[in-house]
């Protein structure tokens, strides 16, 4: 696409794509009802080019969009939030109410969004009878083909309106726009996909909808959808020409296909057209010119009801209200800021804004706080005196400041140069943000001159938007910091309840220990029962630590120092293999060598592990079948000795979802009966750093493998040095995690 007309440019700067009232009052009350879902939105926002602009824009803006761009609606809607979307609706109802209107003719758009809604439905239709793979696409694609009329009748308004009034018919129109205005409305409308920053070939289904259909044979398939759709809108049969045009494009296409698809999408338009209250043209109705915006004296009967509902849904509230009602409910001050960038867009065509909040500790002016903005905002530091900046001057005198207006008291500071280089414009506009009536920051907009002639009238509006904004970003940060309390005492309490909680229950852990330490005292010496109440003292201790921990009473660390793992287990089953597997009728095989397998581990940790694998197998395995226990020393595992304790069961086995759970987060098992022990294994493994392996399938049993350290780290060095050419390694059909 050639360069635009410069005249066309500054009228586009200034242009604006106007909705029609009846799709915005249904889009409030579809935002309003809890029922509604995120595709019926999308759909009805797809059915309006004004307003998938703004959906389109604001989702692919640098503070939302993560990645490539979104070009599904339902997407977009998605990535802004229903909010926002309330947002952007009512900030388009009242600029719509409030807004001047000119001193010319009106303008009826219904054959114009029909026309529109028409192309977009068999667009789609055709894309999934060619089998293009992004029917929304050639949706979307076909809805926006004529929308560059919408932008030349606003930006350039009675000359436009009036070429309207003259064109014959729409294929006209293109020449007659480039004789007047050196552009045509495919050029306008594929300028605008490019400042969205769509594929150059969504952009190209605009731009040639109006080419031969010689030329259009060679295009890409969404350019020759969008073509064909155009040219098979405008006829109530398909003629000869049309139907010999699609078969050279798409082979497998006959004109009985295309009479459906037509007839289907017409069904289509016309049930959107009603559910909307725009009643579709009837054919007899139908002209050379249908499908252009028609010039009339008046509004239709239905547009001034719409706009009248449109008045009553809103009431008498003013033209920034609405805005200051949607943002009070919005959740971050990243969605304050980004819901702020997209009203003023609307309300007032500033396309890029920054924000520099005061800083009530040193007075100062930053954006470093700001998201979704340039590093030039996020790195300046400004003190409030008006000679430093326009932002300081505005922030001072609560006025707004424009580099463009007439006698400023001093030229532009290279501070404010730079901060209109960042924000795209010939000048700097900057707009006191207060709330309270004191200064909470200022809104900074880079603008043209032309831009500020056309706000120079609405000074007090952008004031007044300034205030909004400051009073938004004040409630939300003092809701915060009153949320914040609230979750302070709230923990507060709970650790007092949990403190109380584990002083009730250390209370009869302390008596039991107490009494077995008598009972033990008045057994006599090398009874077999001491071991059995050691251990018994051993593991209350143990629980009485775990309930300390509820309580986050920080303990001593444990300290990793040797100890026997074999002893270790043949103490564990002394007191758990009863209730566990005997009286359950579970065999047990223990493989634990007599001499001494010292591990470098904390011991309480190991405890845990080995009884939480135990206890899964236990409730996996059934009456009849066995488990396995064994070790096995010297396995040389990265440069490490260590002892490797097998667990092995011939039970049901396990899923590989349910292996996955001992290398997941406890969180993410939840509500998984067998993954949360499983979960709190891997947990204490990788804090002790003891590499684990599973290995199961459904039906054939479970091999769980533990490699428990046998030596310090700082020794593995010296261990290494002399240590027997026979060493075992780790199993090579064991996965290592």
């Amino acid at each position: 696409m050639h360069s635009l007309p410069e005249s066309i440019r500054h009228a586009m700067q200034s242009g604006r794509v106007p909705s029609p009232p009846q799709i915005l009052l249904r889009l409030l009350q579809l935002v309003d009802d809890d029922c509604t879902t995120m595709t019926q939105l999308a759909r009805l926002v797809e059915q309006d080019p004004g307003l998938c602009t703004r959906v389109l824009t604001a989702a692919n803006s640098s503070a939302v969009r993560r990645g490539k761009e979104l070009q599904n609606i339902e997407s977009c809607l998605m990535a802004l939030g229903t909010r926002l979307v309330r947002s952007i609706a009512t900030c388009l109802s009242v600029r719509s109410l409030f807004e001047e209107r000119g001193s010319g003719p009106e303008v009826d758009l219904c054959d114009f969004w029909t026309h529109s809604l028409l192309v977009a439905e068999i667009s789609r239709g055709l894309a999934v009878a060619t089998r293009y793979p992004r029917a929304d696409e050639a949706y979307l694609a076909g809805l926006l083909h004529d929308v560059g009329e919408l932008i030349m009748l606003s930006a350039v308004g009675e000359p436009y309106a009036q070429l309207l009034s003259d064109c014959p018919g729409e294929s006209s129109l293109s020449a007659m726009e480039v004789e007047l205005l050196g552009t045509h409305h495919g050029e306008i409308g594929t300028w605008l996909a490019d400042q969205w920053h769509l594929d150059s070939s969504f952009a190209d289904g605009i731009l040639f909808h109006h080419q031969p259909a010689a030329r259009i044979v060679g295009a890409t398939q969404l350019v020759q959808v969008v073509w064909l759709a155009h040219v098979l809108a405008d006829c109530d049969e398909v003629p000869d020409a049309v139907g010999e045009h699609a078969r050279l494009m798409f082979d497998d296409l006959d004109d009985s296909q295309l009479a459906a698809i037509c007839a289907e999408a017409t069904q289509r338009m016309s049930m959107v057209a009603d559910a909307i209250g725009m009643a579709a043209p009837a054919a007899r109705e139908r002209d050379a010119a249908r499908g252009l915006p028609r010039v009339s004296g008046n509004r239709k009967r239905q547009t001034a009801d719409a706009q009248s509902e449109i008045v009553r849904l809103i009431g008498n509230k003013a033209l920034l209200q609405p805005l200051q009602d949607d943002l009070l409910g919005l959740d971050t001050d990243a969605e304050v800021f980004l819901a702020l960038r997209e009203a003023a867009r609307i309300l007032f065509d500033l396309s890029d804004l920054a924000f520099l909040l005061h800083d009530t500790a040193d007075g100062r002016l930053n954006g470093q706080k700001v998201s979704g903005q340039a590093a030039i905002f996020r790195q300046t530091s400004l003190l409030c005196e008006p000679h430093r900046s326009l932002a300081a001057a505005a922030a001072a005198s609560n006025q707004v400041r424009c580099s463009h207006a007439d006698r400023l008291p001093a030229p532009a500071s290279l501070l404010d140069v730079q901060f209109a280089r960042a924000l795209h414009g010939s000048g700097l506009l900057c707009i006191p943000m207060t709330a309270h009536g004191r200064t909470t920051g200022v809104i900074l907009a880079g603008l043209s001159r032309d831009q500020y002639a056309a706000l120079a009238r609405r000074l007090p509006c952008l004031l007044n938007f300034g205030r909004i904004a400051g009073n938004s970003l004040e409630t939300w940060r003092r809701a915060r910091a009153v949320r914040a309390q609230a979750e302070e005492e709230t923990a507060a309490r709970l650790l007092q309840q949990t403190r109380r909680m584990v002083h009730e229950a250390g209370n009869p852990l302390t008596i039991i220990k107490g009494y077995l330490r008598i009972l033990d005292g008045k057994l006599p010496p090398g009874a077999e029962v001491h071991r059995e109440l050691g251990v018994l003292t051993e593991e209350i201790e143990r629980v009485s630590s775990i309930v300390r921990r509820m309580s986050e009473i920080r303990t001593p660390p444990a300290s990793d120092a040797a100890f026997d793992i074999g002893d270790l287990l043949r103490e564990l089953l002394l007191l758990y293999r009863q209730p566990l597997f005997d009286a359950r009728g579970i065999a047990v095989q223990a493989l634990l060598p007599a001499q001494a397998m010292d591990i470098v581990c904390d011991r309480d940790s190991v405890k845990q592990i080995v009884l939480n694998v135990w206890k899964n197998a236990s409730e996996a395995l059934a009456s009849g079948q066995g488990i396995r226990i064994s070790l096995t020393g010297d396995v040389l595992h990265q440069g490490r000795r260590h002892v490797e304790l097998r667990v092995e069961d011939n039970g049901p086995g396990m899923s590989e979802v349910a292996m996955q759970a001992i290398h997941r987060p406890l969180e993410a098992r939840l509500g998984e009966p067998r993954g949360i022990g499983l979960s709190i294994v891997g947990a204490l493994a990788r804090r002790q750093g003891i590499p684990v392996t599973c290995r199961s399938q459904p039906g054939s049993g479970t091999v769980i493998s533990f490699l428990l350290p046998s030596e310090n780290r700082s020794d593995t060095v010296r261990g290494q040095q002399g240590k027997a050419p026979q060493q075992k390694q780790a199993s090579p059909d064991r996965r290592q995690e």
